[in-house]
């Protein structure tokens, strides 16, 4: 293979890779950038470009005013960090996207770091190739050697290290950042695995004739369809999966119509999505200074909102996002760890007021900077506990993708 092929080849084992799974945005990005850095070397790629090309944007876009590429240009660069840190650690390629500019890199494992390589250094190879070919075959008798040397010592090794795979495993907790570590402890501490409960609201009608939201006041119980939940919901499935990988625990998924009571008591529980749509949220204890309820009159009547129950100064009474009918821009969203029936026991609950807000709160506790600054906030050091709190996140959405996420309100000790 020649290194072209080789690069683009490293590109699709990213691309099928756990890391980058269900990012259709993201592995479109690093195609678009691979072909690039291959096709034209030592070129850059305006933001402008990258924005008409690749995410569809008008031909009068504004950088300034739209920071989608930035956006996903970053989230890229933490999701090749991740594959390097795991499933990756061993490939001879490494791709990277350097900051401060929308350019891939790549380098040879053990080849200087931030090199760029392009086609040319397949010609430079070759024309080494003769210069080298003479002393080649010495080359190789003595790496046979060692290796004849080296298969005892490694089939020992291999039997030793089957006996210690548990120690080998633990060794690996490296590889998620410290502040994973303390905040999800409640979460992996314990024997059993966590619930994870995601909303699957009650619906009325078919895909293919309508669907709306069951209303007990006239519609019977056996005519609910609860086979359907958000996109969101589903992409923070895979994000808790690939952060309880990194702990090297497990979680157990269930839709919230199977959910009951006691798993409520003996567990520790993780709610994705909002009481609406998670039904079992209202039978357990919830969040006291941030509840989502339904507007009751005026023009907003029936969209959901974020009630602020004790709003400090500078703070608003409610949190809203974009009206309902309108192409969604703005969303709200809950991130709450409360104590559960059994108090021994933790809940988490992560919601939005649409699903894009559900999925932004939690790729916001999946993210090592952000969990660093909610820590901060909480007062929690890298030994800390933490403690019950509620608060509220402000996302930025664009084209049904959020973007940009902020904590807005926060109440320590809340529950």
């Amino acid at each position: 293979m020649t290194e072209r092929e080789q690069f683009l080849g490293q590109i699709e084992r990213l691309v099928g890779s756990h890391a980058l799974h269900g990012s259709e945005s993201l592995c479109k990005l690093l195609r678009y950038l691979a072909k690039h850095a291959v096709e034209h070397p030592g070129s850059t790629l305006k933001e402008y470009q990258i924005a008409t090309e690749v995410f569809g944007r008008p031909s009068n876009f504004d950088p300034q005013l739209d920071s989608t590429v930035r956006v996903q240009a970053g989230r890229l660069r933490v999701k090749l960090a991740e594959y390097y840190a795991s499933n990756g650690a061993e490939d001879t390629i490494v791709v990277e996207l350097p900051k401060g500019a929308y350019a891939l890199s790549f380098h040879h494992r053990g080849a200087p770091v931030g090199r760029t390589h392009g086609p040319r250094r397949e010609i430079e190879r070759d024309e080494g190739f003769e210069r080298s070919g003479s002393r080649r075959w010495m080359i190789a008798a003595g790496a046979l050697a060692v290796l004849l040397a080296c298969a005892v010592a490694a089939i020992v090794v291999l039997l030793v290290a089957r006996n210690t795979a548990e120690v080998g495993a633990a060794g690996h907790e490296d590889t998620a950042p410290a502040a994973f570590h303390v905040f999800w402890k409640r979460f992996v501490s314990g024997p059993e695995e966590p619930w994870v409960i995601f909303s699957n609201a009650a619906f009325i009608g078919r895909p293919e004739t309508g669907m709306r939201y069951y209303e007990a006041a006239h519609d019977s119980r056996n005519a609910i369809l609860d086979h359907y939940t958000g996109v969101g919901e589903v992409l923070a499935i895979h994000e808790l999966d690939h952060v309880f990988g990194l702990l090297h625990h497990r979680i157990r998924v269930k839709r919230g119509s199977l959910f009951s009571l006691d798993d409520a008591k003996n567990n520790n529980l993780i709610f994705i999505g909002s009481p609406s749509e998670n039904l079992t949220l209202l039978e357990i204890p919830g969040t006291q200074e941030f509840v989502f309820q339904r507007v009751v009159s005026g023009r907003r009547k029936g969209d959901l909102e974020i009630v602020n129950v004790h709003p400090q100064p500078d703070e608003p009474k409610q949190f809203l996002a974009t009206p309902s009918g309108e192409p969604l821009t703005e969303d709200y969203a809950v991130v709450a760890l409360i104590r559960g029936l059994n108090p021994a026991q933790s809940v988490l609950i992560l919601a939005g007021t649409t699903t894009i807000g559900t999925q932004a709160a939690v790729e916001y506790v999946c993210r090592q900077d952000s969990i660093e600054k909610l820590l901060l906030r909480l007062s929690v050091s890298d030994t800390g506990e933490l403690k019950p709190y509620e608060a509220v996140l402000q996302v930025k959405v664009t084209r049904g993708v959020p973007v940009e996420t902020q904590l807005v309100a926060l109440r320590k000790g809340a529950s």
